[in-house]
């Protein structure tokens, strides 16, 4: 089941509201409020994005933003008819992260919200490359390059820098990394490790002089970025 991502949209403009639940209902799980009141208590339902008007009676926009940010993560975005920059100024100071100007293009509205949702897919999921130095290591793409040039790996040697790499400076023996390579079933024996952390080493080196897998001795191997 897919679950859609959530939009809080606060607006005491009614026909605001209701054009925007409809044009975006079908791809998000909409929900509306008329005033801020309304918006501050809809936004215990944890929205991946909020919506909101400056320009509400009551208890404003701005108060609205200031009441939730330090307790809600995701992106708010003004709408208002404001467009001079201490206005801006005061929006973004109160937490916003961005500004739509009424009268809004629809589809324009519409990309912006997937901007913002993308960025916060990208900070909310975890690294798929890391950087060492000169290396990255692309855990997806299943690639070691140093420099921008690609360094020829195995499936067993990436997976050995994988295992090494996303727990840099943890200690691992021969018998640990060999089991959770190859399995306790594994037909070969620690020895097999030394043999493919030797031919790293060698494919590393044609590229650097920096020796990312580090012998501890006596105790085993460690990915030293």
């Amino acid at each position: 089941m897919i679950v859609k991502p959530k939009l809080l949209i606060a607006d005491d403009e009614r026909g605001i509201t209701d054009t925007i639940k409809a044009y975006f209902s079908p791809q998000y799980e909409v929900l509306t409020a008329c005033s801020g009141q309304e918006a501050i208590q809809k936004a215990e339902s944890r929205p991946d994005l909020i919506l909101l008007d400056i320009n509400m009676p009551g208890t404003d926009g701005l108060s609205v933003c200031r009441t939730i940010r330090s307790h809600v993560a995701c992106p708010i975005l003004f709408l208002t008819a404001r467009i001079e920059s201490a206005d801006q100024i005061t929006g973004f100071q109160a937490g916003a992260d961005d500004y739509i100007v009424k009268p809004f293009d629809l589809d324009e509205l519409a990309a912006r919200i997937e901007a913002h949702l993308r960025r916060e897919r990208r900070r909310n999921s975890p690294p798929a490359v890391r950087f060492f130095g000169d290396c990255a290591v692309d855990y997806s793409a299943r690639t070691v390059t140093v420099d921008g040039a690609a360094v020829s790996l195995s499936r067993r040697e990436f997976d050995i820098v994988e295992l090494l790499s996303l727990n840099a400076g943890q200690v691992f023996d021969r018998e640990r990394i060999y089991e959770t390579i190859w399995g306790i079933d594994g037909e070969g024996s620690s020895g097999t490790v030394m043999e493919h952390i030797r031919k790293i080493r060698s494919k590393l080196a044609a590229h650097t002089p920096h020796s990312y897998i580090e012998t501890v001795w006596g105790c085993g191997y460690k990915w030293n970025g």
